[in-house]
């Protein structure tokens, strides 16, 4: 709700090329009230004026010499880009007014000049403007509000899992009941675990401790969105991600592949700058299981089934500074990725089974197709 005072103190331009009329205006004004008033003869000085002060309402006299009311409307059109002109124009001619509503003036004033008609029409556009002025306001702050939303529930949540929960007013509620969930037939699962960083951070303050962490994770993290990874959550000093979901990619073991290198690389890196020997073991599984999003208030994408279950089996049973893969993710690379076989690995679950160590690359072609 608009307050009066408000409305006494909008600015207001007087535009006439007759010194009487912008007086009469001006008192008339002044009189009721009105405390932010600027006047001009010339006609071309309205944009700019406008463009610098952006006023509340504009009365504007049509028949000027050089440049007209209409000629000054449309020069205003290209300031205010939402099409509303706060113009209010005075005319002596009763064929232009219709003109200039269809020119986009809001109203007019007929002359010979009522003073009680001015001030009346006056009052209720400058409300009119400012009620127009806090809705365009309160939309452009729920927009962004919408735009932070997202940008947290991206945070958290894959881009198509946010996409899916656009648009539900009980996903702001806190009253979101529907079940996402989704069974996936092939997908490849990275576990990684920094080892030994328990033994290391003990001698660290908690400050430095999560430091560390949180700069080692937030290069994984880089990593993941270059090769089109899907980083699940961390649990500790242990990174899960998984390519192929939400959205299928043909290449998923690949990417995961060539993920696990880069974070070998990228740990190189770390204990360059860090002078540290902190080192990753990483498992890597392909195959099925469920994908969902648990909560209602806070969500959580995760995953479940045997193709989660025995990556992270794979790591602790790999070496450190290694990538340990399973016979299933090997079938799927192919080149241009070095492999070496270990002997059979016992594995709760699977048992004995054939599973390799992903050594290198074998070419220099080390992108993935763009997600």
């Amino acid at each position: 709700m608009v307050r009066s005072f408000e409305i006494l103190e909008a600015n207001i331009l007087v535009v006439d090329d007759l010194e009487a009329n912008v007086l009469l205006f001006e008192r008339m004004l002044r009189a009721a009230g009105y405390s932010s008033i600027q006047s001009t003869m010339d006609p071309t000085a309205v944009c700019e004026l406008h463009r610098q002060n952006r006023y509340a309402l504009i009365l504007l006299d049509l028949k000027m010499p050089g440049m007209d009311g209409f000629q000054v409307m449309e020069g205003l059109k290209e300031i205010e880009t939402d099409g509303y002109l706060p113009v209010l124009v005075v005319t002596a001619e009763p064929g232009h007014k219709l003109r200039a509503l269809r020119a986009g003036a809001r109203d007019f004033v007929s002359k010979p000049i009522d003073l009680a008609e001015v001030l009346m029409r006056v009052h209720n556009m400058i409300e009119v403007r400012l009620l127009h002025l806090e809705t365009k306001r309160l939309y452009e702050q729920v927009v962004e509000e919408q735009r932070i939303s997202e940008r947290l529930l991206l945070n958290v949540l894959p881009l198509p899992i946010v996409e899916r929960l656009k648009g539900r007013p009980e996903v702001t509620a806190g009253d979101f009941t529907e079940i996402i969930a989704d069974g996936f037939s092939e997908a490849t699962v990275l576990f990684a675990d920094i080892v030994e960083f328990s033994t290391v951070s003990a001698d660290l303050s908690p400050r430095d401790a999560v430091a560390m962490l949180n700069e080692i994770f937030t290069e994984f993290d880089r990593i993941a969105d270059n090769r089109g990874v899907e980083k699940i959550k961390t649990m500790g000093d242990a990174y899960l991600a998984v390519a192929g979901l939400p959205a299928p990619a043909a290449d998923h073991a690949a990417r995961a592949a060539h993920m696990a290198l880069d974070m070998l690389e990228a740990m190189d890196r770390f204990n360059a700058r860090r002078g540290s020997t902190l080192r990753v073991r990483i498992g890597i599984n392909t195959g099925g299981g469920v994908a969902g999003v648990i909560g209602q208030r806070k969500f959580t994408y995760d995953l479940w089934g045997d193709a989660v279950n025995t990556a992270i089996r794979m790591q602790p049973n790999g070496v450190a500074g290694r990538v340990h893969m399973t016979e299933s993710t090997r079938r799927r690379l192919g080149k241009p990725f070095l492999l070496e076989e270990r002997a059979a690995t016992e594995l709760e679950g699977p048992g004995s089974v054939t599973t390799w160590l992903l050594t290198g690359r074998s070419t220099d072609i080390v992108s993935v197709p763009a997600v």
